[in-house]
């Protein structure tokens, strides 16, 4: 297949290769709720829960601290940010973050990690064809939970958590980690597609100049991926219609 007009796709982890969306969202409701309730409990006011689109809205496919600030302001709650080092749920907003971590890792180790076959099999296909692959997420778990599902030999860059603190990269909605993986695999963003769920993603994504941004909506947030920048929307990557659709959807938007 060496007909394909593009030779590099970056695909986002959570919620697009693995089904850890939904992991990371427990975790995080599990963490904010029982902050939420004690913050409650020590200034009087009513416990307000958070909800899922609150997850939507300010946490999802953020880097983990910038993720609970973002929330919390939200809330109109001030705490100091704290020191990556803090012990997990100290009233901070890194300790807060690593007991959203802690929480995750104990779901993961419970239940697991699926992952999404269509997304599988693309990436089987998209191999075989030549097409450069990388994975740029903002968990600092991708690794490990791409290591357990047995994909992490699939990519040729990786850009997470933890190579974006090491770099000193901006996280999404900035486009550095799509760049960054980009620059690794020798590739552009004009000849590279970004494959998201989030609309931080998304946007990303946009901003990068891909030549294309797939939106994967798994939250029926159709709409709210469109507006953040995705040129084609799509529920699940079996409805792209493999490579060859993939082909087509990027020689659409070049037009």
């Amino acid at each position: 297949m060496g007909n394909l007009a593009f030779e590099a796709v970056i695909f986002d982890m959570d919620g697009v290769i693995t089904k850890t969306a939904i992991t990371h969202a427990a975790a995080w409701k599990k963490m904010f709720d029982e902050y939420l309730q004690k913050h409650a409990e020590e200034t009087g006011e009513t416990f307000n829960e958070f909800t899922q689109s609150d997850y939507l809205a300010f946490v999802d496919g953020k880097p983990r601290y910038k993720g609970v600030a973002s929330f919390l302001e939200s809330r109109n709650i001030s705490i100091e940010f704290g020191d990556p080092s803090d012990a997990p749920g100290m009233e901070t907003i890194c300790g807060l973050g690593n007991r959203k971590n802690e929480a995750f890792n104990e779901v993961i180790d419970r239940d697991g990690v699926e992952v999404y076959q269509s997304t599988a099999q693309m990436l089987n296909d998209l191999k075989e064809a030549g097409i450069k692959l990388g994975v740029a997420s903002s968990s600092k778990n991708c690794a490990p939970v791409l290591e357990a599902v047995d994909m992490l030999k699939m990519f040729g860059a990786r850009v997470d958590g933890v190579v974006s603190a090491e770099l000193g990269l901006h996280g999404k909605p900035e486009p550095d980690i799509f760049t960054t993986a980009c620059d690794m695999l020798k590739s552009t963003p004009a000849k590279a597609i970004v494959v998201e769920d989030a609309v931080s993603g998304v946007q990303a994504g946009a901003k990068g100049q891909f030549g294309l941004t797939l939106g994967i909506a798994r939250e029926n947030n159709e709409k709210e991926l469109a507006e953040g920048g995705a040129d084609f929307v799509v529920t699940d990557l079996e409805e792209v219609g493999g490579i060859s659709g993939l082909n087509e959807l990027f020689l659409k938007n070049k037009k």
